[in-house]
């Protein structure tokens, strides 16, 4: 990665921190587009997981805070069908965002190894 490269993904990863009750988090949106994965499919991996994802490494945003961030950022594109979405978003701390970088990793892993076996 060049230095012009990692300048742009750290200032891309930046714009992606809310302060949300105080602590800064990253929104599951952002972390699913950041791993290359649906939202739906990350948020799947965390429930199969809650015990490693204590309320000091991930919440679910209230009505009113999901409402705050789409009134200051369009995070929502209301004009297009399916863009709804049907769920509050979850908020990752740092130690949040450390846990499932591991999970994603361990997946990979999993999978790399089940294909060595044809299984």
């Amino acid at each position: 990665m060049t230095k012009e490269m990692a300048i742009y993904a750290n200032e891309y990863v930046k714009n992606k921190i809310y302060t949300i009750r105080g602590v800064q988090v990253m929104l599951d949106s952002d972390l699913a587009e950041f791993y290359g994965v649906a939202v739906k499919r990350l948020n799947e991996q965390v429930n199969r997981n809650a015990e490693r994802f204590p309320p000091e490494f991930m919440f679910q945003l209230t009505d009113d805070e999901y409402d705050s961030l789409r009134s200051q950022f369009v995070i929502l594109n209301t004009t297009s069908r399916g863009r709804h979405r049907k769920y509050l978003p979850y908020a990752f701390t740092e130690q949040g965002v450390a846990i499932k970088k591991v999970l994603i990793i361990l997946k990979i892993c999993y999978i790399m190894y089940r294909s060595f076996n044809h299984d």
